[in-house]
């Protein structure tokens, strides 16, 4: 069985002084809990390299907005920890938020460019919390590799950024959306879909699917298709945004290339979706 802790980030460093000192390679899977199958693959993709595999389990609270989610977001502390052992973690933490915003405490990471586009328009303080607490979860756990999915794809370039910026020794590693069976991405919000509004939340995967169509048979002018799909949208899905863009400063294209990521986001009676991937 895994170890188990709650709060008590001493003992947290304790036990992976000791790893390390026997030779092991740690491994970071941050997670908000609720776990699904895309935080499964990513713990075992931890396993898999080799790591002592460390769970962190924390609603952040400074990355949500103001009338946005973070009373509502659900979660089961039992179930994720089950899960995680069941997929392979060595240690799940659950820190407390004292453990990572302690009284006084003042500074917070400011992303750049990356972080003012797509989901940072609509979510102005999303990032920015984000980078917050996994800069605090690096500096405790100081892991040598951390895991995070594609389908959150422009936190993982955001963080892959603020690791270059900041000399950070810590590799991190993307890793495949996770995908039910109806092709929606797997998300821990998808447990708030209202019932009966299961298949307007599959748009965003079938508009990604409609766009790898059009590129396959041809089509590469990226303005006309991005018309194209935002014509056929559906009502009672609002839409945030649709993109091309490319896959590493996250800039808007015209020209559709192989690597070309279409993105996408949208609100579901006040449930977040997001998706993307590339065209090719």
């Amino acid at each position: 069985m895994a170890i188990r802790i709650n709060a008590d980030t001493g003992k947290l460093k304790k036990i992976l002084d000791e790893q390390r000192k026997a030779g092991r390679t740690i491994g970071l899977v941050p997670t908000m809990g609720f776990l699904h199958q895309g935080h499964l693959s990513l713990i075992e993709r931890s396993r898999d390299e080799g790591c002592f595999t460390v769970v962190s389990v924390f609603v952040n609270p400074a990355q949500f907005g103001p009338n946005e989610d973070l009373d509502s977001y659900p979660s089961d502390l039992e179930r994720d920890y089950e899960l995680s052992v069941g997929a392979g973690a060595d240690l799940v933490w659950y820190p407390q938020r004292e453990d990572l915003y302690a009284p006084g405490c003042q500074t917070a990471v400011m992303p750049g460019a990356l972080a003012q586009r797509l989901c940072g328009i609509s979510r102005p303080l999303f990032f920015g919390g984000i980078c917050t607490v996994v800069l605090k979860l690096f500096n405790l756990v100081k892991p040598e590799m951390a895991f995070f999915g594609e389908k959150d794809f422009q936190q993982l370039a955001i963080v892959k950024q603020m690791v270059a910026d900041f000399y950070l020794d810590v590799r991190v590693i993307g890793c495949p959306t996770q995908r039910a069976s109806d092709g929606l991405a797997m998300s821990s919000r998808n447990a708030r879909i209202p019932a009966g509004k299961r298949d307007l939340a599959t748009t965003l995967y079938r508009t990604l699917a409609s766009a790898r169509r059009a590129f396959r048979g041809g089509e590469r002018d990226g303005v006309a298709l991005e018309a194209q799909l935002r014509a056929q949208w559906p009502q009672g899905l609002d839409l945030d945004y649709l993109d091309f863009r490319e896959p590493l400063l996250l800039e808007k294209v015209e020209r559709l290339k192989a690597d070309t990521r279409l993105f996408l986001g949208a609100w579901l009676d006040g449930v977040r979706l997001i998706d993307n991937g590339a065209i090719k």
